[in-house]
């Protein structure tokens, strides 16, 4: 089973209204106090519909990016990637845009365990699982942005 229908489900009782398939192009800051976001705009990917959000709190969860690094790679290996191609680090773009220092940058993918689970890369490799093994579950974050928005 997989655990994204569950996650969505918790989410989706917990607040008046869900947006789904929105773009976020921009981060919005706050006039009243230096350093803090106020909101974002974004567009629906189906219909172009634009949307504002004013907020109190925003989460980015940026998740990976591809080819922002040299790879190892020559010859016809040479810009080949595991993950997706058109992952280009737009989320990072916006937390710098709006000022954010940021670290680490170059650990993009963060390995999670889950006991019996299944993401989606590396699912299959979890169909097997030779005794004295913990499946290990590469959580896919190039299915794009993850942005929580706490409206109140």
């Amino acid at each position: 089973e997989s655990y994204k229908p569950i996650v969505a489900e918790a989410a989706t009782k917990n607040v008046d209204k869900t947006y789904n398939r929105i773009m976020v192009t921009h981060l919005l800051m706050d006039d009243a106090q230096d350093n803090r976001i106020a909101g974002a705009v974004g567009f629906n990917v189906r219909t172009g519909n634009y949307h504002v959000f004013k907020s109190k709190t925003v989460i980015c969860g940026a998740g990976g990016a591809s080819n922002i690094f040299k790879p190892r790679s020559v010859g016809e290996g040479a810009g080949r990637v595991w993950y997706a191609p058109w992952s280009s680090g737009s989320a990072y773009a916006l937390m710098i845009e709006a000022g954010a220092k940021m670290t680490q940058m170059e650990n993009r993918i963060v390995l999670a365990r889950f006991k019996d689970g299944y993401g989606p890369v590396g699912a299959r490799a979890n169909s097997f699982k030779p005794a004295g093994l913990v499946p290990l579950v590469r959580v896919n974050s190039e299915l794009g942005v993850i942005m929580v928005i706490v409206v109140s």
